[in-house]
């Protein structure tokens, strides 16, 4: 409803009503862009049906549109540009300020992405994610007293380091650290796929996931246990939590002879630890939406 409701917003046309059957296979709830998929999928197919052009850039803006003003959740537009402007055996660099992107290779000739879903569940609409959004643009604020900026993310790292006690809160600081070394590991880790360098890129999933739990607070003690888990396996290049955080999934990249071990020997220490059992996906990098 909500993608019809932005389609008429825009100025599309949709002229009649219809049914639509979905089959997926992205578990709900997870934190793996299964709101996003429907979005989007929905879009394309609509615009397949009545006949009308937009393009994928347009559809995750729509996407992101229908979630802000008819759902009433505050996201973002990575997850839907990450759907609608998917591209097999690549990442998407994108800056969501300006949508600029580029595509980068991720190789993986004897290495596999293994998702590990916590089966906590959790909604954006209820997380912390509009709390943490707001603490960074109370020390964007702050900054911004002190320097020329528009984001965080223009900030180096030697800048917000030099500028930092402007902000004033231990808290605010530490969610302002995460998304300028956040950004600037992105920036490392583009360079690190098109430099073949998994490793490096390995390391710096690992560096991020612990921001994420120590800077901005939003990992929770199942993901955390998942990736501690997964990073005491022999043949794990990387692991991350994935998505808002406070449940959902964390993904990982493992060699390929590695990964039912990994799977066996996490999925048991997790069950042990947490009291429920995780689930495991292998899975691979797609490109967008399309008639099949």
């Amino acid at each position: 409803a909500g993608i019809v409701w932005s389609l008429l917003q825009k100025g599309y046309t949709v002229s009649s009503g219809f049914d639509i059957l979905y089959y997926g296979n992205i578990p709900n709830g997870s934190g793996l862009s299964s709101s996003a998929s429907i979005e989007v999928a929905t879009a394309y197919a609509l615009s397949k049906v009545f006949d009308f052009t937009i393009s994928n850039v347009d559809i995750a803006k729509l996407s992101q549109f229908s979630e802000n003003e008819f759902n009433q959740v505050n996201c973002g537009i990575m997850d839907q540009f990450a759907v609608s402007m998917g591209k097999a055996d690549h990442a998407i660099y994108l800056d969501t300020a300006t949508l600029e992107y580029r595509y980068a290779p991720i190789k993986l000739d004897k290495e596999k992405i293994v998702i590990m879903n916590t089966c906590k569940r959790r909604e954006l609409g209820d997380s912390k994610y509009n709390v943490r959004r707001t603490e960074c643009q109370e020390a964007l604020k702050r900054l911004q007293e002190a320097v020329q900026i528009e984001s965080l993310g223009d900030l180096t790292i030697e800048e917000f380091e030099a500028k930092k006690d402007v902000i004033s809160d231990a808290v605010l600081i530490k969610r302002a650290k995460h998304a300028v070394y956040e950004n600037q590991r992105t920036i490392k880790a583009v360079k690190a796929l098109e430099d073949k360098d998994l490793t490096l890129f390995g390391q710096l999933m690992v560096q991020s996931h612990d921001s994420l739990r120590d800077d901005y607070e939003v990992t929770g003690v199942e993901l955390d246990t998942l990736v501690e888990e997964t990073l005491k396996c022999d043949g794990v290049i990387g692991a991350r939590m994935t998505g808002a955080g406070f449940g959902g999934c964390a993904v990982s990249i493992v060699k390929d002879d590695c990964v039912q071990e990994v799977i066996q020997t996490v999925g048991e220490n997790y069950k042990d630890r947490i009291g429920y059992a995780a689930e495991f996906y292998v899975v691979s990098v797609g490109s967008g939406p399309k008639e099949l």
